[in-house]
């Protein structure tokens, strides 16, 4: 009697991993697990190094740099502390989030997917906080 084998195969880190499942006669479900460990990749040629680190995700989506330009461009302002820069940045992202979204939604009810200067008006217009940007875009 001929039993039938399933067989996937998942690279891990330190090896390759191999899950069989075979039904035997009786149609009891028998499983098999062989993982082959840095022993037998070393054996296949594979190297032994680590896998290098994932790239740390960015905490602000602005350049800080450019950012701490434009902060001492105002005279008012002596000095400026990485944790300033950091807070303006986080909080003229969450305002672009913002204003975005809103004019995106006036531009849905326009039946468009692209947001046009009217948009960002109409949003400016209906929320009252923006009002102190009434006019900018004049």
């Amino acid at each position: 009697m001929a039993a039938e084998f399933v067989r996937a195969s998942v690279d891990g880190v330190a090896g390759t991993s191999t899950l069989g499942m075979a039904v035997a006669a009786g149609g009891e479900l028998q499983q098999e697990a062989v993982c082959a460990g840095p022993e037998e990749d070393a054996e296949n040629g594979a190297g032994l190094q680590p896998p290098p680190p994932p790239p740390q995700p960015r905490l602000a989506r602005l350049p800080l740099s450019r950012i701490k330009t434009l902060m001492k461009a105002d005279p008012d302002l002596a000095l400026t502390g990485p944790e300033a820069v950091f807070a303006i940045a986080k909080a003229t992202e969450l305002f672009i989030e913002t204003i975005a979204r809103d004019a995106f939604i006036h531009a849905q009810q326009g039946k468009r997917k692209t947001i046009q200067r009217k948009d960002l008006d109409n949003a400016i217009e209906s929320i009252d906080e923006f009002a102190f940007l009434e006019g900018t875009l004049d």
